[in-house]
């Protein structure tokens, strides 16, 4: 899979490869956070149209999320995000979503630099692009895709245009899922309160019970496959439900730093990621389920590497895959710590990830990747070591079985 980054200029255009003289395109577009069952859907058919045709497959990829851009456009006067801004709403980085296309079978990754002069050109001046560009004989979109400025580029409107102009073909792909949910409007992440994988609240609701919670929470309709309800899930604990949307288990990546090492004391030690350095959406605090995987040294800091090619290197599948000798069970914990953060005034969360094995792990300057499989418990205060390790014991028990 080749893989270009392309910034566009001040106006907002972009000077895009000419992939071929004579061969034509599949092309999808959008953002893929996360990588869902829907995404996949799209990006597959994208891939089976193109090997039918003889044609590239083609994702033109946006980042960073049109949602950060313009919402930080909206608090800071109109500026742009710089690369310093952490997307703490986005559940995948690049390089995940990357990896996923990679193994879908994409032939090309165009990753655009989402810029507001960018977002202000038309769909039709867009489309033109990517027929005259990259030669697009057809278009692959979800159902309520929309592109160009103020979105008037939907299904309809595009379907429209390919139809009068005749130069490209519009696929649309049902990528819904099993229906719609209702999400609050005002929705915030909450931690769990009980022990174990929070159940569905809806299900034993009837129709009027639902319809009177929707009214009371603003509740808005959204696609079951979709990125929103996959945060939404993550954020009230529902590790199992938000992996089936996704069809993987959620994951995020970080840098192993030193951490105050308390675990060490009571034989828990952990590995401690830099919340500076987390790609990918932190579910609600509580403790959880899952995997660490040792990605390798991190990238050094000289400005020469290229994150974008070292982190979906050909051995990052070797070591992710399931029964690598590169990934271990875990029990994860993610809180705030109580100490008080001279750097930022706040109290930081704290991602923590015990590695179930009988080695000594030195991760340490390491970017890893923890995976999530299930909610465990809420975050509690206990009231003696004693009775810490005791729970922390059981729920390495619960994680052996989770994970087995």
């Amino acid at each position: 899979m080749n893989i270009t980054r392309l910034t566009p200029d001040p106006t907002g255009l972009v000077d895009w490869p000419t992939l071929s003289n004579d061969r034509k395109s599949v092309v999808t577009v959008g953002v893929f956070d996360g990588m869902h069952r829907g995404h996949q859907a799209v990006i597959g058919r994208v891939v089976e149209l193109a090997k039918q045709y003889d044609a590239f497959s083609v994702v033109v990829l946006f980042d960073p999320r049109p949602g950060l851009v313009h919402g930080y456009a909206a608090a800071h006067d109109g500026a742009e995000p710089g690369d310093d801004v952490r997307d703490v709403q986005a559940l995948t980085g690049v390089d995940e979503r990357l990896r996923m296309m990679r193994d879908l079978g994409v032939d090309q990754v165009l990753v655009v630099r989402y810029t507001l002069a960018f977002a202000a050109k038309s769909y039709r001046f867009f489309l033109g692009q990517m027929v005259g560009k990259l030669g697009m004989r057809t278009l692959v979109l979800g159902q309520d895709a929309a592109m160009g400025k103020d979105r008037a580029g939907d299904v309809k409107a595009i379907a429209t245009l390919s139809a009068a102009t005749g130069v490209f073909e519009l696929d649309v792909v049902d990528d819904r899922g099993p229906g719609h949910v209702r999400i609050p409007a005002d929705a915030k992440p909450q931690m769990p309160s009980e022990w174990g994988e929070p159940a569905d609240p809806f299900a034993a609701m009837t129709k009027a019970e639902l319809r009177a919670w929707s009214k009371k929470h603003q509740a808005r309709l959204h696609r079951t496959w979709s990125s929103t309800n996959v945060r939404y899930l993550l954020g009230q604990g529902r590790i199992v439900d938000a992996n089936e949307i996704l069809g993987h288990r959620h994951a995020i990546e970080g840098t192993v730093v030193h951490g105050e090492e308390r675990g060490r004391t009571i034989g828990f030690p952990t590995a401690n990621l830099d919340e500076a350095t987390v790609t990918g959406y932190l579910p609600v605090d509580g403790v959880y389920a899952g995997w660490l995987v040792d990605m390798g040294p991190a990238d050094s800091a000289d400005g020469n590497d290229d994150a974008l090619t070292d982190r979906v290197a050909s051995d990052d599948k070797a070591r992710i895959a399931d029964g690598s000798p590169w990934r271990w069970p875990a029990a994860i914990s993610i809180g705030t710590k109580p100490t008080f953060s001279e750097k930022t005034g706040l109290h930081e969360r704290v991602v923590e990830a015990y590695a179930i094995t009988g080695d000594w792990l030195e991760l340490y300057g390491h970017r890893v990747r923890v995976e999530f499989t299930g909610f465990l418990r809420p975050q509690v205060k206990f009231d003696s070591a004693d009775a810490l390790v005791a729970e922390l014991g059981r729920n390495v028990e619960e994680t052996k079985r989770l994970t087995a």
